[in-house]
């Protein structure tokens, strides 16, 4: 079903999803509108019943959204009803970041690993987790059937890493990387760098 909805709208939810549960947790609120939800998000109330309306008919003319009902409907879509175990490649100073970051926590994810090839940290404790030997790499990943990865790596050796990922079965990933990696068909990748999306807004300066 996903295969035929735009990437875009898929990349949505997850901001829609945020903003309800700010709008219950923080504000205490049982329903809210497309309108009430794109003005907050600086989305059209058009373009946001739209996007939910590949997955269904969530709201009701006149009273809007049921926040907590929504929620569970979107938690369901996005496969958030159970928690994703996450490994880290690169104990580096992002990598050390994210081990300490408990913000996966509560939003379906868990830092589970975190994997390293340089000696002097293999071993060394981040936060609750134990840096381990990157040539364990397959072993961990297949033993836990591990389907998410982070990669924390220099772009050298991001291609290799995620080749490795991939042959033991990850099939989500997201590079910190900056380099354009190859996958094959049926594994997501997604990037994160802030030099791309800092020339980006530098165009309307």
């Amino acid at each position: 079903m996903t295969r035929e909805i735009p990437d875009i709208v898929i990349g949505r939810l997850p901001i829609y999803l945020r903003e309800l549960i700010r709008l219950a947790e923080d504000e205490g609120k049982i329903n809210t509108s497309s309108h009430e939800l794109g003005k907050r998000l600086g989305i059209s109330s058009a373009q946001i019943r739209k996007d939910l309306s590949h997955f269904g008919e969530f709201g009701k003319q006149g009273t809007g959204y049921h926040i907590n009902y929504l929620v569970t409907q979107l938690r369901e879509i996005l496969q958030l009803s159970q928690e994703w175990h996450v490994a880290v490649v690169g104990a580096g100073y992002l990598g050390h970041a994210l081990a300490h970051y408990h913000g996966f926590e509560h939003r379906g994810f868990r830092i589970s690993w975190i994997f390293d090839s340089d000696p002097e940290k293999i071993g060394q404790q981040m936060d609750q987790l134990v840096v381990l030997d990157v040539a364990n790499l397959e072993k961990v990943i297949a033993e836990n059937n591990v389907k998410v990865a982070i990669i924390v790596v220099p772009a050298s050796h991001a291609q290799e890493i995620t080749d490795r990922l991939v042959a033991v079965g990850v099939r989500s990933i997201l590079s910190y990387a900056p380099i354009h990696l190859a996958v094959p068909a049926g594994v997501e990748i997604s990037y994160s760098d802030p030099v791309i999306q800092l020339q980006r807004m530098t165009y309307y300066l």
